[in-house]
């Protein structure tokens, strides 16, 4: 007996990175990147400046990584982790991002300047990124919310005439 084309072809998963899911990857990864780089360099270069606001850093990078990984893998484990992640990112935006705004000593920050030495990726909202922190979280979070992962059956679905008899 052969497959239905069709049938094969509704039974498999759709896959979560086509168009803007490939460009929200992208930039995922290129916040990665600048997070962990901004991130080694305040650490290894100045550390005792600012130790909350670059240990910060560093878990910001360490975010934007797992979340950058889970994005791009299958299944609901990843799905549920890029969940997590994003949450997290978008909690840290705003909690950083109104601290190093209102009161920027609790962080270790001597003022509010989002491309100061002493300044994280979630300083200022985003500031020194374009806010692009503050917006990224929330466009995962929708693209999540219309890409969930859908349970894969082995059976073909019945015929129309089989369930009416």
């Amino acid at each position: 007996m052969t497959e239905n084309p069709s049938s094969a072809a509704a039974t498999r998963a759709p896959r979560r990175m086509t168009g803007v899911g490939r460009v929200l990857v992208a930039v995922y990864g290129i916040l990665a990147l600048a997070a962990a780089g901004r991130s080694a360099y305040q650490i290894v270069d100045h550390f005792s400046v600012a130790p909350v606001a670059f240990t910060l850093s560093a878990f910001s990078a360490l975010v934007y990584i797992v979340a950058t990984v889970a994005l791009i893998a299958p299944g609901r484990l990843w799905y549920r982790v890029a969940w997590i992640t994003i949450s997290i990112e978008l909690a840290g935006v705003l909690v950083i991002g109104t601290l190093s705004t209102f009161a920027p000593s609790v962080i270790g920050m001597d003022a509010i300047d989002p491309f100061g030495e002493d300044s994280t990726v979630w300083s200022a909202y985003g500031a020194g990124y374009l806010f692009v922190p503050l917006v990224l979280p929330v466009l995962g979070m929708l693209w999540l919310a219309r890409h969930r992962p859908v349970a894969v059956s082995a059976e073909p679905a019945p015929s129309s005439a089989a369930t009416r008899a």
